[in-house]
């Protein structure tokens, strides 16, 4: 290697470590935001992370980020390492779509969206959309803007899913969502229909919240979770948050009536976790120690909370672990019966409680509201109508309120448009993932019945975290699976799982 490149290295790795710098303290900062912040102070910590983000924004889009990208790719393969030169098409990836916005309105958006997360929060407190919907439609015009700034192949949404799932486009999702309703809203009204019906009343019981932290913590335990690289705590809306792999966050939300959201809440946040805390440790600080996508992250939390959390296995592994800590309420009742009772398959109004079964269909109608949003088929006014009808065409039910219908999820109060594929997405992969894991370990279930965890987590280690973004989403699953996305893995276990579950 010639002084000339290793110079230019240098200073390329410097400069991912800054903007490393930058993205955790605002991390930090957002994480603050959703966790321990005094509600008086969400202005001004708007105006500060819109400040730092700004600063984020100028590194990325400065002449010194193009030179040295530039420098990287042109030089001699031979005289660079493959990972350098894979982090260099990604920050180059970074600064062609940001260097499109010019600086004002990266910085008024910023300001916008960290304001209107908090703003979200006291609308849904409130059931008021309304007061809601000026911040909503200003950032659904700036995602409008955006996509004309970075261009578009067909569908102009196609420019907001590179932001989260590189490669995939409107084309595809359409098709893979078409092969899940086809199958699913069927299956989801035989079951609807069914006689046998599990069970439920004991699940909402009184469980205090301290006793659900004290599940939480031990199943995280249980899932290889390291706390001393992270911590758990109580938000609005869950989400895990890495910082590094050495700082990896959980939140949970604690309904004392319903320890479901907590505990299931928590192994799906854990799954996140698990990935952030084994990217790859030699890539620290640069772009590629970071998932391959979310569609890939949603496949390890998804992973984690369905094909384990919901398993037989596992609760024959924590039954007695949930009665410890509960108020008694399923003394009486046996395991077979509780396994029915928390896979039940029910219709509701809220995504984050949503079955198995009905989960994808959830995200589906999330996914054609965002297309005509962004297509300007559709204004932000007339969002609770068009999302009650999604909710009677898919799931034969009507939210009785926005709290319970459009203000739900936060994610457009951050701009988050084209995010919401990635779950279902997620869950595909998720299906093909464990179909590969029990193909090498036909005694899975023998692993999670004893709550030895570690060879599960291992293996997606081996298979998925290591690599951070140094393998695309495809290759990943073709490597693990022998295929491309595939639905009719997911199809067929939520058809093996329920049908016997309802006895149909």
């Amino acid at each position: 290697m010639t002084d000339s490149i290793k110079t230019t290295e240098k200073a390329f790795y410097e400069h991912m470590q800054k903007m490393s710098s930058y993205e955790q303290a605002l991390g930090l900062l957002q994480w603050d935001a959703r966790t321990k912040i005094p509600k008086k102070g969400a202005d001004s910590r708007a105006e500060v992370i819109g400040m730092l983000s700004t600063e984020l924004f100028k590194l990325k889009t400065s002449d010194t980020s193009g030179r040295l990208v530039h420098r990287i790719l042109e030089a001699d393969s031979n005289e660079l390492s493959t990972g350098t030169k894979r982090a260099a098409e990604e920050l180059k990836k970074e600064y062609h779509r940001s260097v499109q916005i010019p600086e004002p309105e990266f910085q008024e958006y910023s300001i916008l969206t960290s304001k209107a997360e908090s703003v979200w929060e006291t609308a849904k407190d409130n059931n008021d959309f309304e007061s809601f919907r000026p911040y909503l439609e200003k950032i659904v015009d700036y995602s409008r803007k955006f996509t004309e700034y970075w261009g578009y192949e067909g569908h102009p949404y196609n420019a907001l899913l590179k932001d989260y799932e590189p490669d995939m486009t409107v084309g595809t999702l359409d098709a893979v969502f078409q092969r899940l309703r086809e199958r699913l809203v069927p299956l989801v009204e035989d079951i609807n229909a069914s006689p046998n019906r599990p069970e439920t009343d004991f699940l909402f019981r009184t469980f205090p919240k301290e006793n659900q932290q004290a599940v939480s913590e031990t199943i995280l335990e249980q899932m290889t979770y390291d706390f001393e690289a992270g911590r758990l705590d109580e938000t609005v809306h869950p989400f895990a948050l890495g910082l590094n792999p050495n700082d990896v966050r959980v939140t949970t939300k604690y309904d004392e009536m319903d320890f479901r959201t907590a505990v299931f809440g928590t192994i799906h946040e854990g799954g996140h976790a698990l990935y952030e805390q084994n990217l790859p440790e030699e890539w620290r600080e640069t772009v590629l120690c970071d998932a391959a996508s979310m569609g890939i992250h949603e496949s390890q939390s998804l992973f984690w909370e369905n094909f384990v959390g919901r398993s037989k296995a596992f609760w024959e592994k924590n039954y007695d672990l949930l009665k410890a800590y509960s108020n008694g309420q399923f003394e009486k009742v046996p395991l077979d019966d509780f396994y029915r009772a928390v896979n039940e398959a029910k219709p509701s109004f809220i995504r984050i409680e949503a079955d198995e079964l009905t989960y994808s269909l959830h995200i589906i109608a999330r996914y054609e509201i965002e297309k005509k949003l962004i297509n300007g088929d559709l204004q932000v006014k007339d969002l609770p109508e068009v999302w009650n009808e999604k909710m009677e065409q898919y799931l034969d039910i009507t939210p009785p309120t926005d709290r319970e219908g459009v203000l739900q999820d936060v994610h457009w109060s951050f701009g988050a448009f084209g995010y919401f594929p990635s779950y279902a997405l997620g869950y595909i992969y998720a299906a093909q993932l464990h179909h590969a894991v029990r193909k090498e370990f036909p005694d899975l279930d023998s692993y999670i019945r004893s709550g030895n965890l570690s060879p599960v987590k291992q293996w997606l280690t081996t298979h998925v975290h290591q690599y951070g973004k140094t393998k695309t989403p495809a290759d990943i699953m073709k490597d693990t699976t022998g295929e491309g996305i595939n639905p009719d893995y997911l199809i067929t276990y939520l058809e093996d799982k329920y049908k016997p579950l309802y006895r149909l």
